[in-house]
């Protein structure tokens, strides 16, 4: 039986590891406008949990939802992309 992963996954570039044990990652996601047409980007932030403090700002890193860390921190990081 083939094991996936059903959660969520998501590829991102790391904006900030000033905190310890976490990173802030920036998430791109192409739209198209309904009426007009026009493609554009909406990016939003996520708190990923980063134990060993390994990543660092500029990696492109690959997250994953877990149940909640913290009040922010609902998602963890896989590895590098």
């Amino acid at each position: 039986m083939d094991q996936t992963s059903k959660k969520q996954n998501m590829v991102g570039v790391v904006v900030s590891d000033v905190m310890q044990k976490t990173v802030v990652v920036k998430v791109d996601h192409k739209k198209r406008h309904p009426k007009y047409k026009k493609s554009y980007t909406v990016s939003k932030r996520y708190k990923a949990h980063d134990e060993n403090n390994e990543y660092k700002v500029g990696d492109r890193v690959i997250i994953e939802a877990i149940k909640p860390m913290s009040r922010e921190k609902k998602f963890k990081v896989l590895s590098k992309a």
